[in-house]
Parts: C-alpha cells; sequence; structure tokens
C-alpha cells in the first residue's frame, strides 16, 4: 500500500494544485460564500476520518446547550435518504446517518439536520418554527461555501496535519497551509501522559502554518459499558471472554481498552452498513457471549437480533490542559 501511494505522487500534486485553486477563488471571493445572522461553528480536519470529530461535537454539546438552542448539522455519511433531513421520532441511523443519529439519541433537546449542501441545510433550519441559536457543522473545514464563524481544528496525534501529505499519497484533504482558516487547533488522542515538554515542540511544528491557539485532548473511556436496560462494569468485561466489535476509523484504542487474551475482536470499515449476514456472522462467532462496541456501530445494531447481549462503551473527549481557556473562547465568540 505505502508502495502504490509512493507510485500517486504525481496525482497528490495535481490534487493539491486543484484545491489550492478552490481555495484561493474562496479566498479572494471569486467563489461566493455565506455568513448568517447567527453563530456557526465548524469542527473540522484536515485529513481523512479518525480524528474524534464526534466526541469533539458532543464536548460542545454538553458545554452550552443549557444556554442555547443547538443544532447539529452534517453530511449524514453513507445515509439512504437524500437532501435536507430533520430528526424527529422516525428517524433511524439509516436515513440520518450514524453519527447524527447518535446525537440525536444522546440529546434529545437539540435539533439533529443532514444535508450535503450545508448552505441549504442552515437554510432550512432557519425557516423552522423552533430555530436554533448556534448550528454545529460536523467535518465541514473544507465546505466554504458556508463561512462560518468559528473554526476548530482536528489533528490527530498520531498522524499530526505538519507530518502528512495529500491524497492519494497521504491523507490529507487539502495542503497544510488550510490549517491558517482555524480559530482553534486540538492535537486529539494523545496519551494522557503527554509531556509539556512534547506539547511545545508539537505546537512549534504547527505554528509553521497556523498562528492559532493549539490545545491538547484525549479520549476518556467510561467506567462501564451500556445496553438499552444494563450497566456492566468495564473491569468485567476486560476480564471475560467477550465479543469486541468496531466499525470505525482507527479502533485500535477501543480494542486496547477492553480486550484480554479470551476476546474476540472483529474490525469492520468506518461507518460500515451491517448486513444480515454480517449480523449472522456476528451472532454465530458470539453466541451467548455479550458484544462490546462502539457507540457508532452501537446505534446501527441495536435494533438487531444481537440486541439482548449487545453493549456499547461510551467516550467523552477531555483536555489535558487548558480546557477553561478554550472553553472561554468559544463562549466569547457566542457572546459577540
Amino acid at each position: 500500500m505505502n508502495l502504490l501511494r509512493k507510485i500517486l505522487f504525481p496525482f497528490a500534486i495535481l490534487y493539491g494544485f486543484i484545491t489550492s485553486i478552490r481555495n484561493f477563488l474562496f479566498d479572494k471571493c471569486i467563489l461566493a460564500s455565506y455568513s448568517f445572522d447567527l453563530p456557526v461553528i465548524v469542527v473540522g480536519n484536515l485529513s481523512v476520518g479518525g480524528t474524534g470529530k464526534t466526541p469533539q461535537i458532543e464536548y460542545l454539546i454538553r458545554l452550552f446547550s443549557e444556554r442555547y438552542a443547538i443544532a447539529t448539522l452534517s453530511r449524514g455519511y453513507k445515509r439512504k435518504s437524500k437532501g435536507f433531513v430533520l430528526a424527529n421520532a422516525n428517524a433511524t441511523a439509516e436515513n440520518l446517518g450514524d453519527e447524527p443519529y447518535q446525537f440525536y439519541q444522546k440529546f434529545p433537546s437539540i435539533q439533529v439536520a443532514v444535508d450535503v449542501d450545508r448552505k441549504n441545510g442552515i437554510e432550512q433550519l432557519l425557516t423552522q418554527e423552533k430555530k436554533p441559536q448556534v448550528i454545529l457543522l460536523d467535518d465541514a473545514f473544507q465546505h466554504r461555501k458556508v463561512k462560518a464563524g468559528f473554526y476548530i481544528l482536528l489533528t490527530a496525534y498520531d498522524d499530526v496535519f505538519v507530518d502528512d501529505f495529500l491524497l492519494p499519497t497521504g491523507n490529507l484533504r487539502e495542503s497544510r497551509s488550510g490549517a491558517q482558516r482555524a480559530d482553534v487547533i486540538v492535537v486529539t488522542k494523545c496519551p494522557t501522559t503527554l509531556s509539556e515538554t512534547e506539547q511545545s515542540q508539537i505546537k512549534q511544528r504547527i505554528k509553521s502554518y497556523s498562528d492559532a491557539p493549539v490545545y491538547f485532548s484525549t479520549i476518556a473511556f467510561d467506567e462501564n459499558v451500556q445496553s438499552s436496560i444494563a450497566s456492566v462494569p468495564v473491569a468485567t468485561i476486560q476480564q471475560s471472554a467477550c465479543v469486541l466489535l468496531a466499525g470505525i476509523a482507527k479502533p485500535a484504542s477501543f480494542f486496547n481498552y477492553l480486550t484480554n487474551s479470551a476476546s474476540i475482536c472483529l474490525t469492520y470499515p468506518d461507518h460500515h452498513h451491517f448486513t444480515e449476514t454480517d449480523i449472522q456472522q456476528i451472532k454465530q462467532q458470539a453466541g451467548e457471549k455479550m458484544i462490546v462496541t462502539t457507540e457508532k456501530d452501537y446505534v446501527r445494531l441495536k435494533d438487531s437480533i444481537l440486541k439482548e447481549q449487545l453493549y456499547y462503551l461510551p467516550i467523552r473527549t477531555s483536555l489535558l490542559v487548558g480546557s477553561n481557556e478554550f472553553d472561554a473562547s468559544v463562549l466569547d465568540y457566542l457572546k459577540q
């Protein structure tokens, strides 16, 4: 795979040229960007997948949903519906996408919408009887048709964008210089033991591309796994023969946290649509064992024949240092 990526280097140069021209046209207002008369916050990345956008969105929802009417707007990746969809009692992971459906299930007080065209999605949200006061755009850093008021750029600790290259040789959707649009940068999925020295070194490397303040976050796992009716301590899972199942971009931390020598680990592609054949095969391998999966996978499997033995591991993003400063920067934007 690495050899193939190197062979495709000329295509990466071409891709970089095309995305740079596109960004130049937006920067010079030759291509139109649209602003709105309410706070719009983008959470996104420069690379493809696996930077922790979902827990970061949930962090923001918890931060200010008690003060403001919140709406999330996502593209609804791999959903089976088209156009603008606003979540309601009939919502499913199939017509919303797994991550938006997760938002809808966890935060019933907010509005959750999907639309590939973010401009149209915002316009549709503003026609609702219950108009949002703040809109969170999920994975929209490259969606420049909408000009947001605040940009949060995520980059994973084990794949910081400064060390990456453009697709298809690397994983970057656009040049590293795109980081200049960020208001804050969060290095996600850091080890909890990350030293101040290493934090400073990473900040210095990022500073070559952006002057935005840099924060460091880690994934905090819950002490219990959950089902629709029960809760089981993680310590029990770590000592039991369970099936661990993940269909996310980078599942290593999930498996590392729960696995033991008796675990059966099943891995699927990110946003995988579980077919009846998949589910039957999972059931066959699990027998009567507990099945523990991620929150994102749980919303796609919770109504299947696995539901009686299916649990998920809740996670949260947690800032290592500077959480008060980070919170204040977002809240100050909202107050403006």
